[in-house]
């Protein structure tokens, strides 16, 4: 007859063990695709390539300044448009959520979670570009907001319910009014986890090809109007991808490897804030 306990012991080690080496193989394929994006990317980038414009076809060097600059512009806007609108939607499902309203905006935001970035594109396309007859950066960070504001919705939404009810009755028997409960104690408990989602979302945006080719389109100029098209290290890329120039594929990879290390830093930067200041507050 099976010893119970060593039964227990033997499938525990079996699954702890079978766990450890899923993860070994997710990290080693992780560092695979990084270490050759590196190893591709690495040769072509330098100063000039960081600075400068690219030069016309024929010519070597060159560089995507104006992509990089265009990215951190079209990503702003779509912070800018999305960021409340996620949390606070977020906050409104955890907190008061639990009624129609509530299940009609947690339908609709499982609908757009779902819904495929080039049909998001064209959504914008047709709302945006054809009534201003031009495309646009501020299309394009409308629409890379369109598919931040789920992700950041949901992840706001599971963060605050994780949040104790003894804090909110604490704070509400010291007299606090609701409003003031949610946003200083709930909502600042929760920063460090409502920050990891903003992070996914913006990583997410970060690397979308294709609602930017119907909406910001791109350029090969500086441009940092709102109302005009600009460029965008994602639609650099494939531009350069697709041509058939040697030097435009080592390029493509070097801007590959920029934008691997921008989300990198991006979220090294706001893990870090988010620990030192909310290390003792959040769940």
């Amino acid at each position: 007859m099976i010893d119970p306990l060593r039964y227990r012991k033997v499938v525990n080690g079996v699954m702890t063990g079978a766990t450890f080496i899923c993860a070994l193989a997710v990290l080693a394929i992780l560092f695979a695709i990084l270490g050759y994006i590196v190893a591709q990317g690495i040769a072509a980038l330098n100063i000039d390539f960081l600075t400068k414009l690219p030069k016309p076809v024929g010519e070597s060097g060159g560089g995507i300044a104006h992509a990089i600059v265009g990215s951190m512009l079209l990503i702003g806007i779509a912070i800018l448009l999305g960021l409340p609108s996620g949390i606070l939607a977020g906050l409104y499902l955890a907190e008061f959520g639990k009624n129609k309203l509530g299940r009609f905006i947690e339908f609709v935001t499982d609908i757009l979670a779902g819904t495929p970035s080039i049909i998001v594109g064209i959504f914008a396309y047709t709302l945006i570009v054809l009534p201003m007859k031009r495309f646009s950066a501020f299309a394009g960070g409308a629409a890379l907001a369109l598919i931040m504001i789920p992700i950041i919705t949901r992840t706001t939404q599971e963060i605050i319910q994780l949040v104790p009810q003894t804090l909110r009755e604490g704070a509400l028997a010291l007299g606090a009014p609701q409003w003031r409960v949610t946003l200083g104690v709930v909502l600042r408990s929760a920063a460090g986890g409502v920050a990891t989602g903003v992070m996914l979302a913006i990583a997410r945006v970060a690397g979308e090809t294709a609602p930017l080719l119907f909406t910001a389109l791109g350029s090969h100029h500086w441009s940092t109007a709102l109302d005009r098209p600009v460029a965008s290290l994602t639609v650099t890329i494939y531009d350069y991808a697709k041509a058939p120039y040697d030097d435009w594929h080592a390029q493509a990879w070097a801007g590959a490897l920029v934008l691997v290390m921008m989300i990198g830093m991006t979220n090294l930067a706001v893990r870090l804030f988010t620990h030192s200041r909310y290390s003792g507050t959040h769940p």
